[in-house]
């Protein structure tokens, strides 16, 4: 890789680079699907690909290719990129050489070396999971496993070399005999640590318990929303809100609201990209910037936005550490990395007289991501009675705002979960709107 990458730095400066940056990955993926109780195949994927920026007066042009041995024209077009385009005023410069944190539990040597049979065995141990709970169905679901490897080198002096494992569970179930009830469960992690009959027995227990639902009249109640559909709501409604890039062209409900109590005064928000075995964590962002933990809100109060280098430079400050790409063939942008959700934690059903409890929400990518406003529908939900859960509920739609759901959250539990980069527990509200 480190060959590659000298390549493509010395043929973009060549072309006539003043800045340059190469981002290679190589990754080895596995990955299982399930079908009607039964698995409907198997691949593994190899991929080798580079991605290039090339900066040429102030303007920033971009290449890749998957083809090694086109290295030398990739830089090429991501100069002659640069060269079509006018000069970026807000552009200062790509990230310089800094020293990087040590990270831990981001990489497993079973799951590097684990082979197909293995892949295969614990999707199997899925479905086997379900068929602890009578009348179930799996009806999709999938296992992945990944191992990876990143280089990122630049003309500044940056030079990040980092590799990485992930696996991932999920199965989708159905109720075969009764009322009609479906229900999922998900597990990800860095490390050879889920156990996957679980999530098969957990998904197949949700469904049978969602059936025989009841009906519900309209009203404003205490909402628990499990880390499922309370990650699913604020992925799509306040982490919007943070991101530099929105902030400045005036597309975020925060603007000038720093040192503001926005939420709950018992409410923390963290993004860290240094969190042990964390699904984002790692040395550095996807340009170079060494990795932080940034306080988003403390005790209730908004304390900051999240950057990439180069809205960092349009606000004058530093890069938090938040560039993201999606692979190889795009250029950075701002992202979270491991999104800690933190408030006092107890046994919130039990500590619930009466309200609604919600699995998982349908529609959350619809809601307004400036305003913060959502309508969706809740999924596998029930009624709250007496510190229990007693009914599910046949149809519900919640609504609210985001920014008033951070005031009023009351409640948090001790099922913290990780649903990709976001770690949170089930969260509980007040006077949210539910509509049978």
């Amino acid at each position: 890789m480190y060959d590659l990458a000298e390549k493509a730095l010395k043929a973009v400066t060549k072309y006539g680079a003043k800045e340059a940056e190469v981002y290679i990955i190589e990754s080895q993926k596995t990955s299982v699907s399930i079908q009607k109780d039964v698995i409907e195949g198997a691949k593994e994927n190899i991929i080798t690909g580079i991605g290039i920026r090339a900066v040429v007066n102030g303007a920033v042009g971009f290449a890749s290719t998957n083809i090694m041995s086109l290295i030398d024209e990739a830089a090429k077009n991501a100069v002659s990129s640069a060269n079509i385009q006018d000069s970026d005023p807000d552009w200062r410069s790509l990230p310089s050489n800094q020293k990087y944190p040590a990270v831990s539990g981001i990489m497993d040597q079973q799951l590097k070396n684990m082979e197909l049979d293995d892949c295969i065995a614990h999707t199997m141990e899925m479905i086997e999971g379900t068929k602890t709970v009578p009348g179930i169905i799996v009806t999709s679901g999938s296992f992945g496993r990944s191992y990876g490897k990143r280089l990122i080198l630049n003309t500044n002096g940056v030079e990040v070399s980092e590799e990485g494992t992930g696996v991932s569970g999920f199965v989708d179930v159905i109720t075969n005999s009764g009322e009609t009830s479906t229900a999922y469960d998900f597990a990800i992690s860095r490390n050879n640590d889920i156990d996957f009959i679980s999530i098969g027995k957990n998904a197949a227990e949700l469904a049978r318990m969602s059936q025989d639902t009841i009906s519900i009249e309209p009203h404003r109640t205490e909402v628990i929303l499990h880390p499922f559909a309370f990650s699913d709501l604020i992925e799509n409604t306040f982490m919007s809100s943070i991101d530099a890039d929105n902030v400045q062209k005036g597309r975020s409900s925060l603007i000038g609201k720093k040192g503001e109590i926005i939420a709950n005064e018992q409410l923390s928000i963290y993004d860290d990209g240094l969190l042990e075995g964390g699904i984002e964590t790692g040395i550095a962002d996807d340009e170079g910037v060494a990795s932080q933990r940034t306080t988003v809100i403390e005790n209730g109060t908004f304390m900051s936005y999240l950057y990439d280098t180069y809205t960092a430079g349009k606000d004058c400050v530093e890069s938090t550490g938040n560039a993201s790409r999606n692979s190889y063939l795009s250029t950075p942008s701002v992202g979270t990395r491991n999104f800690i959700i933190d408030f006092p934690k107890c046994d919130v059903i039990d500590d619930t007289d009466s309200g609604v409890y919600v699995n998982t929400v349908i529609g959350a990518h619809t809601a307004n991501g400036i305003s913060g406003d959502f309508s969706v529908e809740a999924r596998n939900a029930f009624t709250i009675k007496d510190g229990k859960l007693d009914k599910p509920i046949a149809s519900l739609m919640i609504s609210g705002n985001i920014f008033d759901m951070l005031k009023n959250i009351n409640g948090a539990g001790t099922d913290v979960r990780k649903v990709g980069g976001t770690i949170t527990p089930s969260i509980r509200v007040s006077d949210i709107s539910v509509i049978g």
